[in-house]
């Protein structure tokens, strides 16, 4: 029944899981007085990424679709704004920071890509 879920197969969801991963993994190393500010917002803001991009692939129109992926985009920002500050703070090291910047930048295209064909067909069916 799990295979019945068209979502799964989207590159963009598949690379935003993995950067949700990502960012959970680091988050263990945050320090205990950040659970309920910095690390739950970034925790927020990360499975909102694959999680948009599920429900957005889950919509039959195509506008609903465009609305989730864009959803998803600005927690994308929204996480690398926020790993930034933690960067700042000295939660993480230059290195994770670019790390999650690279992820980022990628899901960011893949999900770039997703919209533009998503307007193509939105426009091939107007």
């Amino acid at each position: 029944m799990a295979d019945d879920f068209f979502y799964k197969k989207v590159e963009a969801y598949k690379k935003g899981k993995e950067l949700t991963k990502q960012v959970y993994h680091l988050l263990k190393d945050f320090p205990p007085y950040e659970t309920y500010a910095l690390s739950d917002q970034l925790r927020r803001a990360a499975i909102s990424i694959p999680s948009n991009i599920a429900e957005g692939m889950g919509r039959m129109s195509i506008k609903e679709r465009l609305h989730f992926i864009e959803i998803a985009y600005g927690s994308l920002t929204e996480v690398t704004c926020q790993m930034d500050i933690a960067e700042s703070l000295g939660y993480i090291t230059r290195q994770e920071l670019q790390d999650i910047e690279e992820s980022a930048s990628e899901v960011g295209r893949i999900m770039s890509g997703l919209r533009k064909s998503l307007i193509q067909k939105q426009n091939i069916n107007n």
